[in-house]
């Protein structure tokens, strides 16, 4: 079937499961397309890193871009994760699940004086900027409001990960990160910001990266940055060696945690500041997928269709990044394969889950899970083409629970409005 490094999603005679609970009684109940997370999965990723790097304690920050539902971050933060965020909603997310401040990290190149001023109120642990100018600003909110606050420096390695374009933030041709001549005069001008403490070096240079070589020469690269730094007398307290860390969706051999902790630690043991990580897909990836119901299959002659009720709106990936989903029958039958695109009802071309797949030639009504979707798929969601967002549940041994309700028309017209000059 399928060969996951560690999933809860298994057949029983013939039947998908997510842990103890049978994914069709699910989908039957709350119909689709749906999300389905596993408890298990989700905790037992977290908790492989955090034993892998043990000997350090680093504070992992849960990338919250990768999947915010609110249940998903209260399972996190009762193993004692803290959140890399990157707005304002994803600090109200963080409060709403009592994150300990302390292990917030606010990223984002582009942080809104109102987003500052929140993030100061709540006491997160620091800011990893992005620019002088975005320094500047957080020096003079915090001047206001009267707070010291602590900043990290996110350094561009000018490191190119081999990874898709759209997700590689380590070039100097992307948006993200300092210089390092600029990060550098930035440290040695310390005083010019009076309510900033620049104590922390931040590096990302992208995600889904499965090998460990362009993580270590950007951490090398940071390390030697900061030696430098402390010759001159500053001081680092913090380095953040950001996320990345690939998973399997098709027939990638990413490292685990251990591969990774075993390659990265000899780097970091020693070292006087505390490391943060900002894993995300390596948490919630494969801990999650995504259930649609085949409509029809609709043959032109020159290709074959399957249609089904999940759109590019509800799992984008495939769509903007050609990214592969593995996809397997809810319910093993005896049917014979038929070579098909997998399709969704949106009016664009590039409503496509899969070219060419060879898949059991299932009945009209029954389902489809498409694997490794628990990272940035719900997150991406939209309601292009006027579609309700899906459901999402979890499972936690034979419970399950609706953690995010499918959204109503309703939900899609409750800030519309008709001005007057138009009645």
């Amino acid at each position: 079937m399928y060969a996951h490094p560690i999933h809860d999603f298994q057949y029983k005679n013939g039947e998908l499961y997510c842990e103890g609970v049978k994914v069709s009684a699910i989908a039957k109940k709350v119909g689709t397309p749906v999300y389905i997370y596993s408890h298990t999965t989700l905790v037992e990723h977290f908790c492989k890193i955090r034993a892998a790097f043990s000997e350090i304690d680093p504070i992992i920050c849960f990338a919250m871009k990768a999947n915010s539902n609110l249940a998903i971050l209260k399972a996190l933060v009762n193993e004692d994760a803290g959140f890399d965020i990157v707005s304002g909603g994803e600090l109200k997310k963080a409060k709403m699940v009592k994150a300990d401040m302390r292990k917030v990290a606010f990223a984002s190149v582009g942080k809104t004086e109102g987003e500052i001023i929140e993030a100061i109120k709540a006491g997160i642990l620091l800011f990893n900027v992005e620019s002088k100018p975005e320094l500047l600003n957080i020096n003079r909110i915090a001047a206001r409001l009267k707070k010291t606050v602590q900043v990290a420096l996110r350094i561009n390695p000018d490191i190119e990960a081999p990874t898709h374009a759209k997700i590689s933030t380590g070039s100097l041709k992307n948006k993200f990160g300092i210089d390092l001549k600029t990060a550098r005069q930035i440290f040695l001008d310390q005083k010019a910001y009076k309510y900033l403490k620049i104590n922390g070096v931040h590096i990302h240079i992208g995600s889904q990266i499965t090998k460990a070589a362009p993580f270590l020469r950007a951490i090398e690269k940071a390390l030697a940055f900061i030696d430098d730094l402390e010759m001159d007398g500053v001081r680092i307290d913090y380095f953040d060696i950001g996320g990345g860390l690939g998973i399997v969706y098709k027939d990638e051999n990413p490292q685990t945690a251990k591969q990774y902790a075993d390659k990265v630690l000899p780097l970091l043991r020693g070292r006087k500041f505390k490391v943060l990580m900002e894993p995300g897909r390596f948490i919630v990836g494969n801990a999650g997928i995504f259930i649609t119901t085949k409509l029809y299959l609709k043959d032109n002659g020159v290709k074959k269709f399957m249609i089904v009720d999940a759109g590019m709106n509800d799992l984008v990936r495939p769509s903007m990044y050609g990214a592969y989903h593995e996809i397997i029958p809810v319910k093993k039958s005896a049917v014979g394969k038929v070579t098909v695109d997998v399709v969704g009802p949106i009016c664009e071309s590039g409503d496509t889950f899969a070219f060419d797949r060879k898949l059991p030639d299932i009945q009209d009504g029954e389902y489809l899970a498409l694997l490794s979707a628990g990272a940035y798929g719900y997150a991406m969601a939209s309601n292009y083409n006027v579609r309700p967002r899906a459901a999402e549940v979890m499972v936690k041994g034979h419970q399950w629970a609706i953690i995010q309700e499918r959204e109503t028309f309703k939900d899609l017209v409750a800030g519309s409005k008709l001005p007057g000059f138009l009645k």
